[in-house]
């Protein structure tokens, strides 16, 4: 059994100590170290290069070292070769962390005292219950069903949607697109947090976004790819959207010159709403080897056809 781990240095070293005390008979290598390509079996990286692909004539398993797989190029990867996603507490934790905090900022008018500050206004908004501010959550995968979870002990009312249908206690589910329109009608602010497949790419656009109620908001926790920007900004400029919280764009960096940067209605932050731990991801990564040498289902595993 050996790995090829092509990603973070620092990181790296991490995981080889763990590697070393906890899976001794699993070998850890890195593209500095001396290694046949012919005996790695196992590759954890985040964008591997067709090159590098086609250098593992035995490669039977690509991990991503992160929550997403779109960032791997599927044509490059032999039929046979299984792809593995990371699903790692802190993955979730700073999913869950992120989510509440923008959220509350949003549902507590921050856009709005933030913009009043600046001016020196003193302009207190009447407040909203929660009861009456309606969540929904577009991915009810992992990320989805424990953002949900957290959001509930506030009151907010809740709604999820996602391609296949799903029972969850406390949340109103919708399913497939015939159901989105009607979804989307009751989110005073929507999440996103689908993964990016061709289905979903641009699936934050003007005909989507229109379906929101007049001052909804936008939380894009999801990937860049999803959101058709012009149409955001637009939707932004003629007050059918009060404000949006982006972590992911396209491309990341964002250009210093993008009119994101200078909106008074959206929050930018830098893809830092969760974040893979060393220490744990290279535990799961170790787990779901044990799991699939002995024959039994990995966590994480894309079904490739369906792009997560």
């Amino acid at each position: 059994m050996t790995l090829l781990y092509t990603s973070d240095p620092e990181r790296g070293r991490i995981w080889r100590a763990i590697f070393a005390a906890e899976a001794s008979d699993i070998g850890f290598f890195d593209p500095s170290q001396p290694h046949d390509p012919a005996t790695i079996r196992y590759l954890a990286a985040w964008a591997p290069s067709a090159e590098l692909i086609a250098s593992l004539p035995n490669l039977e398993i690509l991990f991503s070292i992160g929550a997403g797989i779109d960032q791997f190029d599927m044509s490059a990867l032999p039929p046979h070769v299984r792809v593995v996603r990371m699903i790692e507490p802190g993955i979730a934790a700073g999913m869950v962390e992120y989510v509440t905090l923008a959220v509350l900022s949003l549902h507590r008018n921050l856009i709005d005292y933030r913009e009043a500050q600046k001016d020196a206004r003193w302009a207190p908004i009447k407040l909203k219950p929660a009861g009456e501010r309606r969540v929904g959550v577009m991915g009810l995968g992992n990320l989805g069903q424990a953002v949900l979870k957290a959001l509930k002990p506030f009151g907010f009312p809740l709604s999820g949607w996602s391609r296949s249908p799903h029972d969850i206690e406390g949340v109103t589910c919708h399913a497939g697109e015939t159901a989105l329109h009607d979804f989307l009608a009751t989110c005073d602010i929507l999440i996103c947090l689908l993964p990016l497949t061709d289905e979903t790419r641009g699936i934050l656009c003007r005909k989507t976004l229109s379906h929101l109620p007049s001052g909804a908001a936008l939380i894009n926790a999801g990937r860049g790819g999803h959101l058709v920007e012009q149409d955001l900004l637009s939707l932004l400029d003629d007050h059918h959207l009060s404000g949006a919280f982006l972590d992911v764009t396209e491309p990341e960096p964002l250009p210093a010159d993008h009119p994101f940067w200078a909106h008074p209605r959206i929050v930018i932050t830098p893809h830092v709403a969760s974040m893979t731990r060393a220490d744990s991801a290279a535990r799961v990564l170790i787990a779901n080897i044990r799991r699939y040498e002995a024959g039994e289902a990995m966590d994480g595993e894309v079904a490739r056809n369906r792009g997560y």
